[in-house]
């Protein structure tokens, strides 16, 4: 996980996923009664960004996003090579800016909105959370004016030409992320929707988070300070706070969501039970997904697989919730049994968005 130098230009640790270090914080019971899920666009482009510099793909879609879009990145910067000084800078090996990282803080904002943030950030500030992410700075950006309108000039690039275009379907999967997590909290607690968020993180228990392994002096967020959880469709992630009051946390999302392909066979014995379309409809929907999204995945017309999803929900064994904009299907208990018996497990293996949102 990427971990964002602060507005205030003070420093976290960057690394790779799984490496990094903010050690753990203390959240007590207002803060965490404050914390929720969203979904953010300038969080899945600054991911999208750290991608095409990373050029580290960590699925096969994100492989061939990166094909697609890297040479026009490439290009741009080319043409732009204070721009490329600039970000290059702000997205050191060890540290990452923090004016590149405003924390989130309400679902639905536009892209625009949420930039304008880092389109203000006065030279001052930027330079000196350039300073913190590498220690010094490249030649010509001391001197450079105008450095937070021209990051948020790239970002807006990124967002056209390298996000914006796919952008529903990214949306669609992060909140179908969010509905797991949130099916997860209603289960077992946030000591359950965090789990798998990232390596290393878990809840400790006495109001301790644990972003990661690292051993670092932890932050304590109390009263109005709540935590916003962001995923992105991009393996990078990071945490970012304005003081003591907002604070983010950008996670990947369930990697089987990002996952290009059919997914799982339905087996044979769901098929003579239900028909072909409808088993394979069910084993789907072990993890939330929206008609748009079994339509790309099983090759049916959206007519065919709304018939197919009311027969399912008819029947009881899947569950319709809506995200956002979105509306999801996912397994319920009883139907986590049915693939279970036709797969001949003993014990079902439950539907991520099943039961406790009912």
């Amino acid at each position: 996980m990427i971990l964002a130098v602060p507005p205030e230009g003070s420093a976290a640790r960057l690394g790779r996923e799984g490496r990094g270090g903010m050690g753990w914080w203390r959240i007590d019971a207002d803060a965490l009664a404050r914390s929720r899920f969203l979904v953010s666009p300038l969080a899945e482009t600054t991911a999208a960004l750290m991608a095409l510099e990373r050029r580290t793909p960590a699925h096969p879609a994100e492989r061939a996003w990166l094909a697609d879009r890297l040479p026009h990145y490439r290009a741009h910067l080319a043409a732009e090579p204070l721009t490329a000084a600039l970000v290059r800078s702000a997205l050191g090996r060890q540290w990452i800016a923090g004016y590149l990282t405003p924390p989130a803080h309400q679902d639905g904002r536009a892209f625009a909105e949420e930039l304008a943030p880092v389109r203000a950030a006065p030279d001052a500030v930027v330079r000196t959370d350039l300073r913190a992410a590498t220690g010094r700075l490249p030649e010509g950006l001391d001197r450079a004016r105008g450095l937070g309108p021209r990051t948020a000039e790239l970002l807006e690039w990124v967002w056209e030409e390298a996000v914006r275009p796919d952008w529903e379907r990214r949306r669609r999967i992060a909140e179908a992320d969010v509905l797991v997590r949130t099916a997860q909290l209603g289960q077992g607690g946030w000591a359950a929707a965090l789990s798998g968020m990232r390596p290393g993180m878990a809840w400790l228990g006495g109001g301790r988070l644990r972003v990661n392994l690292q051993q670092r002096r932890p932050r304590e967020l109390s009263g109005e300070a709540g935590l916003v959880f962001v995923p992105v469709t991009h393996a990078h992630g990071w945490v970012a706070w304005t003081g003591t009051y907002r604070h983010a946390l950008v996670y990947p999302c369930a990697g089987q969501l990002t996952q290009p392909g059919p997914g799982p066979a339905a087996p044979q014995a769901l098929v003579r039970l239900l028909g072909p379309v409808r088993a394979r409809v069910l084993v789907l929907l072990a993890s939330p997904k929206s008609t748009t999204q079994l339509v790309a995945l099983t090759g049916l017309s959206l007519g065919a697989v709304a018939g197919q999803l009311k027969v399912l929900l008819a029947a009881g064994l899947v569950l319709r919730r809506r995200t956002g904009r979105t509306v999801l299907y996912s397994r319920v208990a009883a139907g986590d049994v049915l693939v279970a018996a036709a797969t001949g497990r003993a014990d079902p293996e439950p539907g991520r968005g099943a039961g406790p949102l009912r």
